[in-house]
């Protein structure tokens, strides 16, 4: 990210119509896929491979792994970069936490992560379920890692400390956005608030690994970004993501791409990050914070 690599602002209709040939996906291996879409359909779990629409689905069923996603597919936020839908969600189902260990034991995952949608509603805003969810599966597979993406419980330290009493070894809530740009983009959600969220998991359990992620291509400059990782690294984060935004859909509810950074931006800014004292880095044009998450653990 320097003068000797201009950085070309493509016009949101351009990016809407083209990709550039560095976001073309490799075909799926079909029975693999098909295994792997079978046995979740089956137990009735949700996936944000689906729901968000990520562009990794093929490559990351076909290799076995998925992130699951728990407390519904209706999320009570509405962020414009997020495919998930925005409505009214159902109660927590109370066989969800078994239903997903014996998904994780059938696919021998030795890295489960798990996420969800937003649920201010709930009084807890679905701590509780994500800690049984953790303990289930370590039930099933005790020499399993469990990585846990989190929403922010509005920075809540008895929902956060819920979370990690049940044991993950990854805490994952993303920052998503430079701070410029998070009212457009997550308008219910907060920058230092985030921060706070990363903050107080790293007090709370100072062994516990944190994880952020970021999304570039939405106008943003060089130096926001540069500022976002030294933000994470003022609270402990440990391992940060960085990938592309892909409009998941033609409406207007999601944000036009700004820009499609190239490869070589990618690995400019995983050096500038690791520079910074991130343990881990993944930077990539389809870098999402639970694609090849296992990977980025191991390596720490």
């Amino acid at each position: 990210m320097n003068a000797s690599h201009p950085l070309p602002v493509l016009p949101s209709s351009a990016a809407t119509r083209r990709l550039p040939p560095w976001l073309k996906r490799p075909a799926a291996v079909a029975e693999t896929l098909l295994h792997t879409r079978r046995l979740i359909n089956g137990l009735k779990l949700s996936t944000v491979c689906v729901e968000a629409r990520c562009p990794n689905l093929t490559e990351c069923w076909s290799r076995h792994t998925a992130t699951f996603m728990i407390l519904g597919d209706r999320c009570t936020r509405r962020c414009r970069f997020c495919a998930v839908t925005t409505a009214r969600p159902e109660p927590p189902q109370e066989d969800e936490p078994q239903r997903l260990a014996e998904a994780a034991e059938k696919l021998k995952l030795r890295h489960v992560v798990i996420t969800s949608v937003a649920r201010d509603d709930l009084e807890d805003e679905g701590a509780g379920h994500f800690a049984r969810c953790v303990r289930a599966v370590l039930q099933r597979l005790p020499q399993s890692t469990i990585e846990v993406l989190v929403p922010d419980f509005h920075a809540r330290p008895e929902c956060i400390a819920v979370v990690l009493e049940s044991g993950p070894h990854v805490f994952n809530h993303n920052l998503e956005v430079v701070a410029s740009k998070q009212k457009l983009t997550r308008p219910q959600a907060r920058y230092d608030r985030s921060l706070k969220t990363l903050a107080l998991a790293k007090e709370l359990s100072p062994q516990v690994v944190t994880k952020s992620g970021i999304m570039v291509g939405l106008g943003e400059t060089h130096q926001e970004l540069i500022e976002t990782f030294r933000d994470l690294r003022a609270v402990g984060c440990d391992l940060l993501t960085i990938g592309q935004y892909l409009k998941p859909s033609n409406t207007d509810r999601h944000l036009p791409v700004q820009r499609y950074y190239r490869p070589e931006e990618f690995e400019e800014l995983a050096e500038v990050a690791r520079g910074l004292g991130f343990a881990g880095v993944a930077s990539g044009p389809f870098v999402r914070s639970s694609y090849f998450a296992e990977t980025l653990f191991r390596e720490l």
